[in-house]
């Protein structure tokens, strides 16, 4: 039987769920897949944006699935182009880019968009939305938050739902300032009463952010670019950044104008059916059922799997009807839980309310005829399970209320985990039942890890981590497997780090591949394992590491610093921050000859071409006839100076002279992580010295300090103090053994500010300063040698070092 062909409008959440489901049952014996996605990317967890926005997550693990798991399903991805019709009697879908694929089965998996209210000044009619003005949805509206508030001083967030509220809680890792304006009565009104609302208000403005509510945004005030924002009461708010996140809205727009029937969303049946439409099926927040439409993800799971269901045949019985919501999230750092009533509603309810302003704990339950109709949890969300189960299942609840909200006498946490129904769903996030954990154990999956590694529970807002940790340990008997994995320093070699260099040194491997070959089980390669591998073997052997281009990340290939539309930065070395009028007149004609659309000074003093095209790469290094500025590298970076003593009136110390000595030597040098450094020339820290990962500060008597493990990113950490010398000399040595000790001990992707406190000053101290285990010569030994291995990347505009390095993307 030849197989149908399904597509898929829609790469988000819930279209790629639902492929996820329709694979499950069968469906790559059944489909021929095409998937169109407006972004161009694999699928990510949308709600993990606001953790990209604070920089507690990486772009990366954000991301569900990425485009290798496209091609292993053979599933064709349309990234980055949009369906603009469907041709509902032809059977195809029409995109922008002149793509046409015919369907049997079409799924509309749109998903909603900001809703943007029309305020005056919001947008500019030449650019779209106004200077300082951003939405908070997609990946590229958090990274262009992040690029534009780092510049910038005050924000002002529009909506106190849960997406404003993360927004302003991200905010606050960029700049000092941010005031949320919301115009509903308290906080989070879909979701929480009043005096839930105003206990979650005392938590946030406790985090240092401004709240004002029932306050209506009426003006973006500046010409240019946002200056602040006037309110309807005449206040006006000064600010260079203003975030609109009030509230989403289904994205029909396709539906409607391809005959569908669209009210709020696209109406389907109990099947997701469009109405009228035997083949073609929606899912997710474009879609209106019985009336409702749903923002939440536990609906949309429970819609994909339906779905599948029907589109495959593996149950055409299968039926939606509806999903009784229970929200339980991490709302900028505070725990909230809730479910359907905020209060009561009849004269007959009855409520059931505890309230600790002073901790930022608030809980009520709300009960009608001996049954849990709504319950709400600020602060601290224990019950939550047992609530939700409650809630759901409609169970008779004890004559004493208050063991609703409290545990009077309960059971201990395993037979309070044993009560809980199969199909309770422990992560809303990513849509995890118990029985879906307890059938992860049961497959092998005995520690917590392995089981939110199996299931994605826990991979969301983390806010049901705790309940994941019970059930895996009932799961497991109450004894939870230790998970040596964690400790591994790739997940595709099943060794720590020091018995791995150990092993790579006894055996000789001095290639990505002879290491999987060697050591991996059954010798399988892992993807995920390539670059870390890369970079420590190139740390432990020098020119006598067996380059493969595989095993790099693509800036590491072309050695430029890629950017969201596919063009990539260049960043030539300014030694210390220090040029000359040549060099100046150099960039500058290189950048007109190439057309570069943003030459921009960088903050660690260097000036950064944005733009380029990568088959450009070559010709213009060999232009600018400068080395590398490793902007790019999980490397050492750049030495940033100020004046020093000779020109500034407080110079304490050649700062200058001796940064640039210290990037002349230690340039590009491989590391677990970035390594930026810092010299100032006194304790007034011009240079920002003390947030680096290694930072020097001259003080009275011709002497040096030297910090180390300080960050000054989306994390601010202070260093600490390493040692205090005489002489610069002292300083390159004690810099140099401190990065090879660094380089040697850290793990994959740790920077200095999390493994110096993980391993103390004090034994770093005595390990580089004092050579308690005598390591300190062959320290030196190993820094030198990789000094001495030192090539300028750039070098390879003259030769390729692979066929089509630098070849243009099609």
């Amino acid at each position: 039987m030849s197989r149908r062909r399904l597509v898929v409008v829609g790469n988000g959440m819930a279209g790629a769920r639902t492929v996820e489901e329709v694979l499950r049952r069968g469906g790559a014996e059944l489909f021929d897949i095409t998937m169109f996605g407006a972004e161009p990317y694999g699928n990510y967890n949308r709600i993990l944006l606001s953790e990209v926005l604070s920089g507690a997550e990486e772009e990366d693990g954000i991301f569900l699935n990425d485009l290798q798991w496209y091609r292993d399903n053979d599933i064709e991805l349309r990234a980055g182009v949009r369906v603009t019709r469907i041709d509902r009697f032809a059977r195809v879908v029409h995109a922008e880019d002149g793509t046409e694929r015919r369907y049997d089965k079409l799924v509309i998996a749109t998903g909603s968009s900001a809703h943007i209210p029309s305020i005056p000044g919001i947008r500019n009619p030449n650019r779209g939305y106004h200077q300082g003005v951003f939405a908070f949805r997609t990946l590229d509206d958090t990274r262009g938050m992040i690029r534009y508030a780092r510049q910038h001083e005050r924000a002002v967030v529009i909506g106190g739902g849960l997406l404003g509220l993360e927004a302003a809680r991200g905010l606050q890792h960029h700049l000092p300032h941010v005031t949320l304006v919301h115009s509903g009565a308290h906080l989070m009104h879909a979701q929480l009463d009043a005096q839930g609302g105003a206990i979650l208000r005392h938590s946030i403005e406790r985090l240092g952010i401004t709240v004002v509510t029932g306050a209506y945004t009426a003006e973006i005030l500046g010409r240019d670019a946002v200056t602040g924002v006037r309110l309807r009461d005449g206040r006006e708010l000064p600010c260079d950044v203003v975030v609109v996140a009030a509230g989403i809205r289904a994205n029909t727009e396709l539906a409607a104008a391809s005959g569908l029937v669209v009210e709020r969303g696209i109406v389907v049946d109990d099947q997701l059916r469009a109405l009228d439409e035997p083949d073609i099926y929606a899912v997710g927040e474009c879609v209106q059922h019985r009336g409702e439409t749903y923002g939440l993800v536990a609906p949309l799971w429970e819609q994909a799997r339906v779905l599948a269901d029907h589109v495959t045949g593996a149950d055409p019985s299968a039926g939606y009807h509806g999903t009784r919501t229970a929200t339980r999230l991490k709302v900028a750092g505070v725990d909230v839980a809730s479910m359907g009533l905020r209060e009561a509603e009849r004269d007959g309810d009855e409520t059931v309310v505890f309230a600790e302003p002073g901790r930022g704990v608030y809980r009520s339950a709300v009960v009608r005829d001996g049954r849990l109709v709504g319950a709400t949890l600020v602060g601290d969300v224990r019950r939550a399970a047992q609530l939700t189960q409650a809630y759901h299942d409609g169970l008779p609840l004890p004559d004493d209320r208050a063991a609703l909200l409290f545990d009077l006498g309960a059971e201990d946490a395993a037979e309070s985990v044993a009560a809980l129904p199969d199909d309770l769903q422990v992560c809303n996030c990513n849509g995890v039942s118990k029985r879906a954990l307890v059938a992860a154990v049961e497959d092998g999956a005995r520690g917590v890890g392995a089981a939110m590694e199996a299931t994605r529970a826990g991979k969301g807002c983390g806010s049901c981590k705790t309940l994941v940790a019970q059930i895996v340990e009932w799961a497991a008997g109450g004894t939870v497997a230790e998970e040596p994995a964690a400790k591994f320093y790739v997940p595709g070699v099943p060794m720590e780090k020091s018995d791995l260099m150990a092993a790579v040194r006894r055996l000789g491997l001095k290639s990505v591949s002879a290491v999987f070959a060697a050591l991996a089980p059954l010798g399988a390669e892992d993807a995920r394992s390539k670059m870390g591998l890369a970079s420590l073997l190139r740390m432990m052997w020098g020119d006598e590491y067996v380059d493969e281009r595989d095993a790099r990340f693509i800036n590491d290939r072309v050695h430029a610093n890629i950017q969201k539309d596919g063009t990539f930065s260049v960043v030539p070395q300014l030694k210390g921050g220090v040029t000359t009028p040549a060099q100046l007149r150099r960039i500058a004609d290189v950048a007109e000859k190439y057309e570069v659309p943003m030459v921009k000074l960088t903050g660690g003093q260097r000036i950064d071409l944005l733009g380029v095209r990568k088959e450009d790469l070559p010709a213009m290094w060999e232009d600018l006839d400068m080395p590398s500025g490793w902007a790019y590298g999980k490397s050492f970076r750049t030495v940033k100076t100020c004046v020093g003593a000779e020109f500034c009136r407080f110079g304490l110390g050649d700062s200058t002279s001796l940064g640039i000595a210290l990037e002349e030597r230690y340039q590009g040098i491989e590391g677990p992580g970035k390594m930026k450094l810092a010299v100032t020339g006194c304790p007034r820290n011009c240079a920002e010295a003390y947030v680096k990962d290694l930072g020097v500060v001259a003080i009275e008597g011709g002497r040096w300090e030297i910090y180390v493990g300080g960050a000054a990113g989306a994390h601010v950490r202070k260093g600490d103090l390493l040692a205090t010398v005489g002489t610069a000399a002292e300083v390159m040595t004690l810099t140099g053994r401190f990065l090879q000790y660094y380089r040697e001990s850290a793990n994959w992707l740790e920077r200095t500010y999390a493994w110096v406190p993980r391993l103390g000053i004090d034994h770093i101290r005595a390990v580089i300063v004092d050579d308690a285990e005598g390591i300190a010569e062959r320290l030196d030994s190993a820094i030198a040698a990789s000094v001495a291995a030192y090539r300028d990347p750039w070098l390879e505009r003259r030769a390729e070092a692979t066929p089509g390095q630098f070849r243009a993307a099609l």
